[in-house]
């Protein structure tokens, strides 16, 4: 079997059986790649069924000496797992070369995060006079008030929307489909750039369900909303690292601050584990420490 062979019939057990996302399915898929990039660079002919244990370590120390982070080796060796699964699982492969393969260690990262003055002061700083303004407060909002990833914002829909129960259907990794509450501020700004915006939009073939669209009436891209983010956070004179995670992170934070139960936290964002959302009770030190002093008997 071949290289491309192989990653094409990776990339289709992804896609139809295990319902990853198309994000999901390109990452998985570069990282196999990767692997034989680094094969025909060290000029060495070995397919798919021939990768052993000592080539793995070698193709990661590369990726290493590169300057690759952990969190990067970590997620290639994942995507590698899954691969060398995947060929074990279509009997073209006996022994999987990864099996005493461990990834690097990567700690636990703390999410960046913006307080509620920081976040009142991005949303002032958008220009409300014009039709990207009106789309950009529209999206802040939707993005701070549910927590949604970027992908899913671009990808939510009209008929998915349940204004007056409060709440929108997001489908989020891995094709879950989950409802998630929405505030009535982001209904507001959401109605004012729907009725004056998308309203008088030429909106094309395919994009008629889609909430956001540009200003052509096609689907929104995910790199619109980060150049959209970073250019506004200049703007306000916010001297973070924004991207759309930013607000996701922080609409976490806020809530577990405010006292919310972890478990409702944990489906509001979709997340799997709990342990991914048990991330967020780590963040504001300065914000636990206030809560040492004034509520424990002994402080």
């Amino acid at each position: 079997m071949t290289w491309p062979q192989a990653i094409q019939q990776f990339q289709g057990y992804l896609r139809l059986e295990k319902s990853l996302s198309p994000n999901s399915v390109e990452a998985y898929v570069r990282d196999v790649v990767k692997l034989q990039q680094f094969l025909v660079l060290a000029r060495l002919h070995v397919g798919p069924t021939q990768v052993t244990t000592p080539l793995l370590r070698d193709f990661l120390a590369t990726l290493q000496g590169l300057g690759l982070g952990a969190t990067s080796q970590a997620r290639t060796l994942s995507g590698l797992k899954a691969f060398f699964n995947f060929l074990i699982m279509e009997d073209l492969l006996k022994l999987d070369p990864t099996d005493t393969l461990e990834a690097p260690k990567t700690g636990r990262h703390l999410p960046d995060t913006l307080s509620y003055p920081e976040i009142e002061q991005l949303l002032a700083a958008i220009d409300l006079s014009t039709d990207e303004g009106l789309r950009t407060r529209a999206l802040l909002e939707v993005m701070y008030s549910s927590g949604l990833r970027v992908s899913e914002l671009c990808d939510l829909r009209l008929s998915n929307m349940y204004a007056e129960q409060g709440f929108v259907k997001v489908v989020g990794k891995g094709n879950k489909e989950r409802l998630v509450p929405i505030g009535r501020e982001a209904l507001k700004h959401l109605n004012f750039y729907l009725s004056g915006v998308r309203g008088h939009l030429d909106i094309k073939s395919g994009a008629e369900d889609l909430v956001f669209l540009s200003q052509r009436g096609r689907p929104l891209s995910r790199i619109t909303v980060f150049t959209t983010l970073k250019k506004l956070a200049e703007q306000a004179g916010l001297r973070k690292t924004i991207s759309p995670h930013t607000l996701r992170h922080s609409f976490a934070t806020h809530l577990i601050e405010g006292g919310a139960d972890l478990r409702a936290v944990q489906e509001m964002l979709g997340h799997a584990s709990i342990t991914t959302t048990e991330i967020y009770t780590h963040l504001d030190r300065d914000y636990l420490r206030q809560v040492i002093t004034e509520f424990h008997p002994r402080s």
